[in-house]
């Protein structure tokens, strides 16, 4: 998940540089610039805006469709307004920049390309908005998938403790329980002394931070009590009322502990 994560936001932040540089193009493009920055402007080599606009649009859209779908709308009307019932410098699109529409009135050119600059700069705003979203979105993903893979992991438990294997099942909630404790403690920024930290090291470290209250770290530790009872062989194996207690107890923890 994690890879995924850095490729999409990679490919996200390329998408924002590019519209930053056509925008830059844009400029040049429509305005009048002075000398000093005509010649910084010149020095950097930048695209054709018509030509390096559409394959750009084409990308954007698509990312605001998936991460922000309630401003697609205001992305696609900067584009072109399929409402309008007349062109002026409100309805001015970037469709009519790339077709080259120029509107005359009175025997001089009243509209051009400079309409479109503000249709682009509220569509990079957009996108750059993306950005924000992504991380919180990708948190949302991560969270689900993780809850998923809990549930399975505890349902393979349940069988197992079904088919007389009581140690093997409480091992394997105990395994759920610390790393569901470890991405709690990762979530709220916590981090432990020490360098392996087991489960009653977390337990203590979320009391600590007052993440979990007193009833909830005591119900942990017992947690932390049964698990050890499976993961250490004894003269007896744990009996399967232990095991059960610990299953589902891990099952509550991971789904009010967060």
């Amino acid at each position: 998940m994690a890879s995924t994560a850095t490729r999409i936001r990679a490919e996200l932040d390329e998408l924002v540089s590019l519209g930053e540089t056509l925008k830059l193009s844009l400029y040049a493009e429509v305005e009048t610039l002075d000398e000093r920055v005509q010649a910084k402007v010149d020095g950097m080599n930048l695209p054709d805006f018509r030509s390096g606009y559409e394959g750009w649009y084409s990308k954007s859209l698509q990312v605001v469709k998936q991460l922000l779908p309630d401003r697609l709308e205001d992305f696609r009307r900067q584009y072109k307004d399929d409402k309008r019932k007349a062109i002026d410098h409100l309805t001015y699109g970037l469709s009519d920049y790339i077709g080259g529409v120029t509107i005359t009135r009175y025997g001089s050119q009243d509209i051009d390309g400079r309409a479109a600059l503000p249709n682009f700069v509220q569509q990079l705003n957009i996108l750059e908005s993306c950005r924000q979203r992504l991380d919180s979105a990708l948190f949302d993903i991560t969270e689900v998938l993780q809850a998923d893979l809990f549930d399975d992991e505890l349902d393979a438990a349940r069988e197992l403790l079904k088919k007389g294997f009581s140690r093997a099942a409480g091992a394997l909630a105990g395994v759920v329980l610390e790393k569901h404790l470890h991405h709690v403690c990762e979530t709220h920024a916590l981090k432990s002394r020490k360098k392996s930290p087991g489960i009653n090291d977390l337990n203590q470290l979320l009391k600590d931070s007052d993440v979990i209250d007193t009833p909830t770290w005591r119900f942990i530790q017992h947690l932390g009590d049964l698990r050890n009872l499976c993961d250490h062989p004894k003269d007896s194996d744990p009996s399967a009322e232990d095991v059960t207690a610990l299953v589902d107890g891990v099952g509550r923890i991971i789904k009010t502990v967060f």
